[in-house]
């Protein structure tokens, strides 16, 4: 029983983590239309700025209040610049998505030769609120329940945000269909860029919760890239509630196989994946 509890809710509160880093790439891709492979590049980058910045004395939490608006600005750049002119000039969206891409590709490169000039290889790692609080007969580290409540707080105002705003039901109406949308009075382009930005921040705050909890490295990003892509396989392409869940889930599948054998937890995740893509390929929540 003690085991089990430990697997449920260990991978609860890292499934929260990765709900938020799968929310931003399912608005990129879901949405926007753009696989970005880079996205995990993002989260590690706001993991480093944050570790710099609590070596200057800096509450780890603090951070987050400059790198999502941060991360938002530069997201949403990227998109009207880059990617908007790969989508004008593309001839359908099929093409778009490949040369989108391909782009992400590039950008991944560029983004993780930056920080391996910066902060190098090795491993870096600090302890923040590295103390146990007791569930039942299991103890789990507090700083993995503040960072977990963090995740789950953000997703669900973010939620809140697409359901109650009209910038949020424009966003719902793009990914439902963007042409339709466009036709019916709605930005496009700058909703898709908007889009994007909200996903950049999340990877950003995404960081920085990690970066309190794991050690962190330059290397880092394309794991949690594929993590977030079998996440949002499995609750659905832009749906938020799905990209949530499906957190949870493979959270506590990671978790597990984990506990059993370190060495295959990714390898788990990536069965997962096809298995969906030959049973269900929609999702959980997709349509």
């Amino acid at each position: 029983m003690a085991l089990f509890l430990n697997i449920f809710i260990g991978g609860l509160l890292i499934g929260g983590i990765y709900s938020l880093v799968s929310m931003g790439l399912s608005l990129q891709y879901g949405v926007a239309r753009v696989f970005n492979i880079a996205h995990g590049e993002f989260m590690m980058f706001g993991a480093f700025v944050t570790y710099w910045l609590q070596s200057l004395g800096v509450n780890p939490l603090i951070p987050t209040i400059v790198i999502a608006p941060l991360f938002f600005v530069v997201g949403f750049i990227l998109y009207r610049t880059v990617f908007t002119g790969i989508r004008v000039r593309s001839p359908n969206p099929g093409v778009f998505e490949s040369n989108g891409m391909l782009a992400a590709f590039g950008l991944y490169f560029i983004v993780q030769n930056i920080a391996v000039l910066i902060w190098g290889s090795t491993p870096y790692a600090f302890a923040y609120l590295n103390t146990s609080f007791g569930i039942g007969p299991s103890d789990f580290r507090v700083n993995r329940l503040v960072a977990a409540a963090f995740a789950v707080g953000i997703g669900l105002i973010f939620y809140l945000f697409l359901t109650s705003t009209r910038s949020g039901k424009a966003i719902r109406a793009a990914a439902q269909d963007s042409a339709t949308a466009g036709l019916m009075g709605v930005d496009i382009n700058f909703v898709l860029a908007l889009c994007f930005g909200f996903g950049a921040a999340m990877a950003g705050i995404a960081g920085t919760l990690i970066c309190i909890c794991y050690p962190i490295s330059t290397t880092m990003g394309l794991q949690y890239t594929v993590i977030a892509t079998v996440i949002i396989t499995l609750g659905g392409l832009g749906s938020i509630p799905g990209s949530f869940i499906g957190g949870l889930i493979i959270g506590i599948v990671y978790t597990a196989v984990n506990y059993w054998q370190p060495g295959l937890a990714v390898a788990a995740c990536y069965v997962i994946f096809i298995i969906l893509l030959l049973v269900r390929p929609k999702g959980i929540m997709g349509r």
